[in-house]
Formats: C-alpha cells, structure tokens, sequence
C-alpha cells in the first residue's frame, strides 16, 4: 500500500532565542518492506541541514541555527510503498526456541548494552521469569499482558515514567510502556531495545486509535535466528506493515522525534504544538 504522511512541529518563543544543535529522528528505516518514493523536509530558512547515521545507524538530520529565532518549524512530507509482512514469519535458531535465550559468545558481545538491566523492582508473576517457556508464545502473552492490564493514556510531553512507577501506576502512553516491557524483557532473558515511528491505523474504530496524531513508541526484541522482532505492548501486537520504523535505540533520548535545547539571557517562555497525519494515498 502507499502511504502519505505529513508531520509537523512548531516551536514558538517569547522572544528571540538562541539554539543548541536539534536533531531530527523522522526518516524512515527503509527495508525491502519500506521504500520512500518522496521526502520533503523543511525547518527554519536560517538553518543549516545536515544528514548524518548516527549510534544505531537512523539518519538523522542536524540542524544548526547561527542566529537567535522565535519561531522554530520542522515539517516532513512523506510518500511511502510499503509492502504486506506477516509479523511472525521468521524461524529460529535452536538457541531461541526457548525463553531465556541461549545467545552465542559473539551475540551476546554485541547485543550486552541491550540485556543490561536496571534497577530491579517486583514484577506481577504473568511477568516475571518463570523457568524455561516456549519463546513466541511467551513474547505474545507478555505483549498482550501490558495491553490488557495497563490503562493507555495520552500524553505527548515530559519525560517517561521509570518502569516501575508505570506499572505502580497502572497507566501510562506508549513512552511510558515501552521502557516497562523492554526492562520486562531483559529480566526474561532477552535483548531489546527501544524504538519509535509511525503507525497506520486507518482500519480502526475511531476508539480504538493509539497513534492517530503523534508518533508512536514500541519495542524490538532480537531472537537467535529471527533478528530484530517489533513489539506493541500499547496495542498488544507483534509489528507488522502498519509500522514504519523512524529511531531505534537504548534511551528515550536515542529515539526522540526531535531533540534540542533553547536558551537565553533570562528565562523565555515557549510553546510547541504538533501535528500527523498517516493516510493511505
């Protein structure tokens, strides 16, 4: 199907202020399931774009503002093809057949920032290691656990809630539940990693749209033999077609749409609104 999609973002300023170098985290990980068939980005004309891999290989552009402004846009057109796949089409290794899995010297070299646990705090028993279990089954039960028992909650700012603050809370957006369920994960064995993007939602109820207007969070678990597996514990499913991947990474820093800072000789109020649109062409 083709996808047209239209994201915008306007910083607004009490005066005149100056900017720190922002990033833009928008720009789709193309695949053989994704491909761009135009972009269009634009932001302040003073700006200086540049276009950049950065850790975890998302291009990002850098943009670097010489002069103080009191209006900062960034906007992205995009059309998209982007093809049909069926999330669970992947066969694993041996080693990944069962939850915890048994990554190899070599894989778990490379993936140890991405078992690395935080702090550790009690886990309802649906969610907490239980023994040696059948890994899809047991990925499928803990993404839909998160969707079933936690209520969703819009909230476009701040910062998200500490893992277990959102499960205390028993609420949160997908900021807020993508942290959870990768710790979820790693306490369960298994390598993950956060992740953002778009979402097509247009064959929902209109009640049942998580990521209509704003770009979504989710997370990536890797399997031996499968790679890099999306899942939604917002929506409860494995990713399919309906996501285009824009940031992966460690940090809700690493996946942030649009990161920077703005400062001056006394404190200036700001403002920021946003817009998306995801539509079929």
């Amino acid at each position: 199907m083709k996808l047209i999609i239209r994201y915008k973002a306007d910083y607004a300023y009490g005066e005149p202020a100056s900017l720190s170098p922002h990033l833009a985290r928008i720009f789709p990980r193309t695949d053989l399931f994704v491909s761009v068939d135009k972009t269009h980005f634009a932001t302040h004309p003073s700006g200086d774009v540049q276009w950049r891999r950065d850790l975890f290989d998302n291009l990002i552009a850098y943009c670097f503002f010489p002069e103080p402004v009191k209006d900062l846009p960034f906007q992205l057109d995009l059309e998209l093809e982007v093809r049909e796949r069926n999330p669970f089409h992947f066969l694993l290794d041996s080693r990944g057949l069962q939850i915890p899995c048994e990554y190899s010297p070599h894989e778990r070299n490379v993936l140890s920032a991405f078992l690395e646990q935080g702090p550790s705090f009690p886990l309802p028993s649906p969610l907490a290691p239980d023994g040696s279990r059948a890994t899809v089954e047991t990925l499928v039960n803990l993404t839909r656990w998160i969707h079933e028992n936690l209520e969703y909650e819009r909230r476009d700012e701040g910062e998200p809630f500490p893992p277990e603050e959102t499960l205390r809370r028993g609420k949160g957006s997908c900021r807020d539940f993508g942290p959870l369920f990768a710790e979820i994960l790693k306490v369960n064995g298994i390598a993950a990693r956060l992740a953002s993007g778009f979402v097509w939602e247009g064959d929902k109820a209109e009640e049942e749209r998580r990521a209509e207007s704003a770009l979504h969070a989710w997370v990536e678990a890797y399997l031996p033999g499968a790679g890099w597996i999306g899942l939604d514990p917002t929506n409860g499913v494995f990713c399919d077609h309906h996501f285009v991947t824009t940031a992966v990474g460690l940090t809700h820093e690493d996946i942030s749409p649009i990161a920077g800072t703005y400062y001056g000789k006394k404190a200036i109020p700001s403002t920021m609104t946003a817009t998306l649109e995801v539509r079929k062409a």
